[in-house]
């Protein structure tokens, strides 16, 4: 009979224990809807219940429906107190946590630890520290909390008086110090407390290793490293980003290669230290060894291939990530967008921006920016307006990428409305503002309107000109054919003229057959930029024009003897969400080149017909003007604009990214494929967009 009573109480005794945790575990898991129904179903409700569901709400942020439950409570303990204290901090609300501290009946240790703390992770660290020295008792936790406040603030002197002041100093207060000294740089003292402790944990080893890495002092973490009795995870990881971050990948790997359990971050610190070092084979090499991956390993190789600039390879990889039914977070997905925008991948962009409205991500100032200035690139104007108004907050950034994407488009009038329009909403433009209105009139014509800009620039707007300004302005005078006022504006500037100032001016000697000048110009090209190609074929074609081909011979000598060589020509264009790669005079590289080269002779006889000479006007020679017109006929643009015609439907616009600025020629047969073909062809070279239809390009041939 004994035995069964005590069974009976055994089990009326823990029932209450059990549906606490039941409670606090439901509401740590996010279900706290289920734990209030636990709640609500109990016969009997103790205060450890009631305070159970209070802290369930406030770790679910729902400070007022806690609030509401505390004040039903029948009774109430300190731990009540101290819990709706603690819960209003960890809501972030320290004034409504301090109401509560000033009025309840009784205080404790924790009660005062827990308003100090409070103040510390709000930054109020003057009420922290008079709460601090008005507390009636400390233990070694309300020392600490104090301490961790003031090094946070990087008041370390202060955090190292109260540190030798304190009655008991634990492995968390000397970890703290530590920690606050190398943040500060100062090794020697962080090192100091470490020896002297008289016990160390793996975190304070860490801790002290860490240090060193961060501030460059691998070799002697390293040493510490070696001796250090207990390593973790994050000791491992410490020691590896210490050699990625200072570039010694090779140790780096042999490092990672030895640890015992090869973490995840491990991975992908190490993935990014190959791609920094620009060793993107090996940085693969360590994503596919990766037997376990997160989103974060995806986005580092993701990261890695478009900074190095495998942007076809980085789009690749991301379809591969969501085929594998990895969900790309914010990082991978602001990537990819840059990713699109390079490549002028539209369909993909519209996917990813379909991603961020879903995660509500696109409401950020910052995604707004990225995603304008992918439309941009991708020429779809009409969209990058509509993300433009949309958001009401915009930024210096998001008005320069507006004013810069019209500029591009050659529609000045457009770039000149926004400019006007900035200061309405009260923003101040800035040097970058300028160089987008500046190229705007550049683009199309608009030389008074430039002139008066610039003059502007520092009397109304205290905007001090640029190299970048001058630049410009010279291709603004250079492209009206004022080329004396150019040369004026470079022999005024007060500073170098640097490569851009000098391209602008030979392009508009080129241009308006000042051949004398233009070389002058290409010479002082061939002095700032010696390994560039352009400066010496466009002074090979003006000594060509002249007669001069001694001087051919011997500029083409010099090309060879510096391993200068002419990027080759290369231009892409998506289709059904595939990115087709095309470079001049390489047709047969695409599986389907017999039917672009039949596309190719179609489009030679509606030329023809039309009175155009697709070989271009040439007189021939040598062999490599016989190679110049071969490539000609299959320049890369003129190869993705004809797989365009044979593959996307007639009312969508082809459109075409080149990799250099396009040709004459190819500009004048695009014009002529439009009229003959009715499409609309949308062509973005290296400098700026041109839009094809019905024979014009919005250029109007001004460029």
């Amino acid at each position: 009979m004994r035995f069964l009573l005590n069974t009976c109480r055994a089990y009326s005794t823990s029932f209450p224990v059990v549906t606490r945790y039941r409670i606090a575990q439901l509401g740590r898991v996010g279900q706290i809807e289920n734990a209030r129904q636990v709640f609500d179903e109990l016969p009997n409700k103790t205060v450890d219940s009631w305070n159970s569901i209070i802290a369930g709400y406030f770790q679910n942020n729902q400070p007022d429906e806690a609030l509401l439950l505390f004040n039903k409570m029948p009774e109430k303990n300190i731990v009540s107190w101290n819990g709706l204290i603690s819960g209003y901090i960890k809501n972030g609300m320290v004034t409504e946590a301090r109401e509560v501290f000033d009025k309840m009946p009784e205080r404790n240790v924790v009660s005062w630890t827990a308003m100090i703390r409070g103040h510390v992770q709000e930054g109020m660290m003057g009420e922290a520290v008079s709460l601090f020295w008005l507390m009636p008792e400390k233990n070694v936790v309300s020392w600490t909390v104090m301490l961790g406040g003031l090094i946070q603030e990087g008041r370390i002197d202060e955090a190292r008086r109260l540190f030798d002041m304190m009655p008991e100093k634990d492995v968390v207060a000397r970890t703290n110090m530590i920690a606050g000294y190398c943040k500060e740089g100062r090794l020697s003292d962080a090192r100091e407390i470490f020896d002297e402790m008289p016990w160390r944990n793996v975190v304070a080893w860490t801790t002290m290793i860490t240090g060193y890495v961060q501030n460059n002092r691998v070799d002697v973490a390293r040493k510490l490293f070696e001796v250090t009795p207990v390593k973790n995870e994050v000791t491992w990881t410490a020691m590896l980003m210490g050699y990625t971050q200072c570039g010694r990948i090779e140790a780096a790997l042999e490092l990672f290669e030895a640890m015992p359990v090869k973490s995840v971050v491990t991975g992908n610190a190490l993935i990014l230290g190959f791609g920094q070092n620009g060793e993107v084979a090996k940085a693969r090499r360590v994503f596919n060894q990766m037997k376990v991956k997160d989103d974060a390993t995806w986005s580092a190789m993701i990261k890695v291939y478009e900074r190095k600039g495998f942007e076809l390879k980085a789009l690749d990889l991301f379809i591969l990530m969501q085929k594998e039914g990895i969900r790309p977070k914010f990082p991978s997905l602001i990537t990819i967008l840059s990713v699109c925008a390079s490549l002028a991948s539209l369909d993909h962009g519209r996917q990813v921006h379909a991603q961020l409205v879903r995660s509500r991500f696109d409401e950020a100032v910052y995604v707004s920016s990225v995603l304008l200035t992918m439309y941009i690139k991708c020429g779809d104007l009409p969209k990058a307006k509509l993300v433009f108004d949309k958001f009401s907050s915009k930024d210096i950034v998001m008005w320069n990428s507006m004013i810069s994407g019209y500029a591009q488009h050659g529609l000045g009038e457009e770039a000149l409305e926004i400019f006007q329009s900035m200061f309405s909403t009260g923003m101040v433009p800035d040097d970058v503002t300028f160089v987008g209105v500046l190229t705007a009139c550049s683009y199309t014509g608009k030389v008074k309107e430039g002139l008066d800009i610039f003059e502007s620039m520092k009397s109304k707007y205290m905007v001090e000109p640029k190299t970048e300004h001058y630049a410009c302005m010279v291709d603004l005078l250079g492209r009206a054919g004022k080329v004396n006022e150019a040369v004026n504006i470079i022999e005024k500037m007060p500073m170098e003229a640097d490569a851009a100032v000098w391209g602008s001016l030979l392009g508009a000697c080129r241009t308006h057959a000042k051949l004398d000048l233009a070389e002058v110009a290409a010479k002082k090209l061939l002095v700032i930029e010696p390994e560039n190609a352009g400066p010496y074929i466009l002074l090979s074609n003006i000594y060509a024009s002249q007669g001069k081909w001694n001087d051919v011979a011997e500029l083409r000598k010099n090309m060879r003897a510096r391993s200068v060589k002419k990027s080759p020509g290369s231009s892409w264009i998506e289709v059904e969400k595939i990115v087709h790669m095309f470079t001049t005079g390489d047709i047969r590289a695409h599986p389907e080149h017999s039917m672009i080269m039949k596309m190719l002779e179609n489009l030679d006889v509606l030329l023809r017909e039309a009175g155009y000479n697709p070989d271009g006007n040439f007189v021939l020679h040598d062999v490599d003007e016989e190679e110049k017109l071969y490539s000609l006929r299959y320049h890369s643009e003129k190869l993705a604009v004809a797989y365009g015609l044979l593959k996307v439907p007639k009312e969508i616009p082809i459109r075409v990214m080149k990799n250099l600025r396009v040709c004459g020629d190819c500009h004048t047969a695009i014009k002529l494929i439009a009229k003959v073909t009715e499409r609309e062809i949308i062509l973005r070279d290296a400098n700026r967009f041109h839009h094809f239809k019905d024979g014009i390009c919005s250029c109007r041939d001004y460029w």
